[in-house]
């Protein structure tokens, strides 16, 4: 009982005490004269929404081109073992902020507002007379703290004529959110800022979040290509277990006609589902006449080919992830543009190579695999996220790393290369060792060699079962414990894309106990109070 009290109150400790926890120690001298000089390093935190790894040019795509990603991979370091602790918008948001896991910060689920009162990075980078701002998505239903200028969206945010809130103040824009957000940006880089100071800015893009909206400029991009599909897009989850089935994330079944695939009413979808929404509706009444033009145009003739074909079956799951895919991608395009705005105006100020800048999403995306939209398990398409980094006052331009790193690690790595303290109890590891040292962990420095994720939002959204689990990055052990309960156990290197579950294999049995206790040890490590069999409530 003592051990559930000790463990159940590190909640508490993570969200009500978190401030006071996480409190610097004193900076030594050769730290603060170091953080007097006036070449400490900008730091750029570029992160966008579901942006999978698979649809990088630098990670080997075979459905688009991002040149200006794929400049930072060239120009940095791209990591190949990078993953997230919780594979969802809000709370994966909230561990970059705080280093810590979703049962110290207390944002479990995109439901749970975050408690802003805590510590962050962005205050401890402001204390230390940084000046500080986010632009773009935040999505943790609190305003932001620890910024001088903060200018974000509401909830998702939108894509056409967004409305953006700049210090308390709501605004609508004209324009596409892409690029509002990259102006905004820029704007203030260039002339709101102190530029005797440096500066710690998070850009945050909505894109490419569902539902997948493109810009004008894009709205054809794609037309006269086939995108290849997944292997496992037809996937029957027979040989994976009973979580994967219950899920509502499949393209086939659960994408609305509307929101998603920008059918009208009149196209409605022949696999039978209901036209459930009015997303057009809305979507056209916010933008201008020269926008919905455009729209009508672009998805116009695309849709009625689709009516006339009254595709079934196979054919209609195929026609489905050619709409999904194709808008997904058309979004990512405003993404790398925009990019490579930034690195335009960076370079022209003389700030490129002075500017630490970080690259990622909040999780991984699934863009087909297992027939399936969206994030959430454990399974590495969501659970891995893209990881970018360019700073080559530290970082051998074009090297790569597949040491495990996850965005616990990101506070911390910024925190290190500016020279700032890291708090005590920031749970994540500073990669700055990773980075001077063309990726490898050097031997003076002890690593880690697995990697412990957790899951809350059940019932919710998609109907994935809450689960934690362990990765070595050789086998994967997850325990469904809510929702679909069972174990599953995986061979990355003899079955990568997970399609089956050997967990009740008995030639597996000393991989199945060696996980448990590696599972154990992390959640104690990491003071979940499912060590104790009590997973955090939410």
């Amino acid at each position: 009982m003592n051990h559930l009290k000790k463990a159940l109150g590190s909640v508490a400790v993570g969200t009500a005490l978190a401030g006071s926890l996480f409190s610097c120690k004193p900076a030594n001298k050769a730290e603060a004269s170091l953080t007097k000089k006036k070449n400490r390093p900008n730091v750029l935190f570029i992160m966008t929404d579901d942006h999978a790894y698979q649809a990088i040019g630098a990670y080997g795509s075979k459905i688009n081109k991002t040149p200006n990603l794929d400049r930072l991979a060239n120009e940095g370091m791209r990591f190949d073992k990078a993953y997230v602790t919780n594979s969802i918008c809000g709370p994966s948001r909230a561990v970059v902020l705080t280093g810590k896991y979703s049962h110290m910060n207390g944002k479990l689920d995109n439901r749970i507002p975050f408690d802003g009162s805590q510590q962050t990075f962005p205050k401890l980078f402001q204390k230390a007379g940084y000046q500080t701002a986010i632009v773009g998505k935040w999505h943790l239903y609190s305003e932001p703290t620890g910024f001088d200028y903060w200018n974000i969206l509401p909830g998702q945010g939108e894509y056409y004529n967004p409305d953006f809130i700049e210090m308390g103040e709501r605004k609508r824009l004209t324009g596409y959110c892409t690029d509002l957000t990259t102006d905004i940006a820029l704007e203030w880089l260039d002339k709101k800022r102190d530029s005797g100071k440096p500066f710690m800015m998070m850009l945050h893009h909505k894109a490419p979040h569902r539902s997948w909206q493109p810009a004008e400029r894009h709205l054809n991009l794609y037309d006269d290509q086939k995108i290849p599909e997944p292997e496992t897009l037809f996937e029957d989850y027979k040989k994976r277990g009973g979580a994967s089935a219950i899920s509502e994330m499949s393209i086939v079944d659960h994408m609305r006609d509307g929101h998603d695939l920008k059918l009208e009413k009149k196209h409605a979808s022949s696999s039978g589902n209901k036209w459930h929404d009015n997303s057009l509706e809305r979507l056209r009444k916010r933008m201008n006449e020269a926008q919905r033009k455009a729209w009508e145009n672009a998805y116009g003739p695309k849709n009625e080919a689709y009516a006339k074909a009254n595709l079934k079956g196979e054919a209609l799951l195929k026609w489905k992830y050619q709409r999904y895919i194709k808008d997904y991608l058309r979004c990512i395009a405003s993404v790398d543009e925009n990019i490579g705005r930034v690195l335009e105006y960076l370079e022209k100020k003389g700030q490129l190579d002075n500017t630490l800048i970080i690259y990622t999403s909040d999780q991984g995306f699934y863009l087909g695999e297992h027939g399936w939209f969206d994030k959430r398990f454990m399974y590495e398409e969501s659970f891995r996220t893209p990881l970018l980094i360019r700073y080559p006052k530290l970082v051998k331009p074009g090297s790569v790393s597949k040491e495990m790193c996850m965005n616990l690690d990101f506070a911390p790595t910024m925190l290190d290369i500016a020279g700032l303290d890291i708090p005590w109890d920031v749970q994540g590891e500073s990669m700055k060792p990773l980075l001077a040292n063309a990726g490898v962990v050097p031997d003076s420095v002890e690593w880690r060699n697995s990697m412990y994720y957790h899951y809350y939002e059940f019932p919710g959204s998609h109907n994935v079962s809450r689960h934690y689990g362990v990765s070595d990055g050789k086998f994967k052990l997850i325990r469904f414990y809510k929702g679909a309960v069972s174990w599953e156990l995986y061979d990355l290197e003899n079955d990568p894309k997970e399609m089956k579950n050997l967990y009740n294999d008995p030639a597996y049995a000393k991989h199945i106990s060696r996980l448990k206790k590696e599972l154990k040890r992390l959640q104690i490590k990491y003071k979940d109070p499912a060590s104790v069999g009590v997973p955090a409530k939410g």
